[in-house]
């Protein structure tokens, strides 16, 4: 009896064991700080500048560069960082309403490092461009 219960609680702690050792790594989300933020128009010549439409609609749209630094202060890169934020023209009317994912970083190394991504504006709203409550997050490891 003594012996059947030995068996069952060893059996047991191997099941427990090999558990905890094949189960992959949580990956908590982490927060990046963005500072210096700045937006300008993509430059004439670049290829995705011509011809750009807003999502959705037919209505002529700009194309703009949002740079700034991004501040991994987590001692771990970050992959897939996602930039949330609101941009409103220069009467404050906000540019994209229902739309607070604005773009995404692919790697963030620990430190600060520079980023810059693609944005498209409607052509009717007046430049120039306020970013406003800009932050960003994203995961230390890739996320299926």
């Amino acid at each position: 009896m003594r012996r059947q219960a030995l068996i069952t609680v060893l059996f047991a702690a191997c099941f427990w064991l090999l558990g905890t050792l094949a189960a992959p790594s949580a990956y908590a989300i982490t927060q990046i700080e963005l500072q210096d933020l700045t937006s300008e128009q993509c430059p004439e010549d670049a290829a995705y500048a011509d011809g750009l439409v807003g999502s959705g609609s037919s209505i002529d749209a700009t194309c703009y560069l949002i740079h700034g630094k991004a501040v991994n202060s987590s001692g771990r890169p970050v992959v897939d960082a996602d930039v949330f934020g609101r941009i409103y023209d220069a009467n404050d009317n906000p540019v994209m309403k229902n739309r607070f994912r604005l773009g995404g970083i692919d790697y963030v190394p620990p430190g600060e490092s520079d980023f810059e991504f693609r944005v498209s504006i409607p052509s009717n709203q007046k430049p120039p461009m306020q970013l406003r409550q800009f932050k960003a997050s994203g995961f230390t490891g890739k996320v299926r």
